[in-house]
């Protein structure tokens, strides 16, 4: 079974409008490179179009999603595949700390620093307003960054790296976006899994 980090630090985002928690390491090596060896060859990666402005672009890295229910984003309908033993240990962990049941989870495999994820909100019509969305991440660290929706000049930027936990709650969703940018230092690739709630 895995192991969590015997001392967890809980983390406070300061974001106006938002419920931001991280637990750095949550899980350590050689944990860490037991789930991402294991993510890596037994997740079933793919390379995926979505639409953007109403054209079919391929996804700037590969993604895979796993749970109970169908989840749409981006113009695309995802069917989940069935979960493996991974990820049930994985979320049979992360659970407890966030007192959520999740349901699915999408996967995103970032190759190198080239693979990125662009600007965004979590605020499907499949998941509950409110939601939380727990965001985990196993390889090299890269950088996550948060901006307000209503004024793109205010930023506040993360190092997420092998290991730690990042939970979004509230109204996180409704008032800021995300994205990982492309990296030149970055050489390694890293695994993110964002487990979420789908009605």
């Amino acid at each position: 079974m895995p192991k969590l980090n015997s001392n967890l630090i809980r983390q406070n985002l300061e974001l106006p409008n938002a419920e931001v928690i991280i637990y750095p390491r949550l899980f350590q090596k050689p944990e860490t490179q037991r789930f991402f060896h294991e993510l890596l060859n037994q997740i079933e990666w793919k390379q995926k179009p979505i639409k953007i402005f109403g054209k079919s672009v391929l996804q700037p890295r590969l993604t895979a999603y796993y749970g109970e229910r169908a989840y749409t984003y981006s113009g695309v309908t995802l069917h989940p595949l069935p979960w493996n033993l991974p990820l049930l240990q994985i979320k049979e962990k992360i659970e407890p700390l966030v007192n959520t049941q999740f349901n699915g989870v999408l996967l995103n495999l970032y190759r190198d620093g080239q693979d990125y994820m662009g600007w965004h909100s979590d605020d499907e019509k499949e998941l509950a307003p409110g939601a939380v969305i727990s965001s985990l991440s196993f390889g090299e660290t890269r950088r996550f960054v948060f901006r307000r929706r209503d004024n793109h000049q205010i930023k506040v930027e993360l190092n997420l790296g092998d290991g730690d936990f990042l939970i979004m709650g509230g109204e996180t969703q409704k008032f800021w976006q995300h994205y990982v940018p492309k990296s030149a230092k970055s050489t390694q690739p890293r695994i993110n899994l964002t487990f979420r709630v789908i009605l």
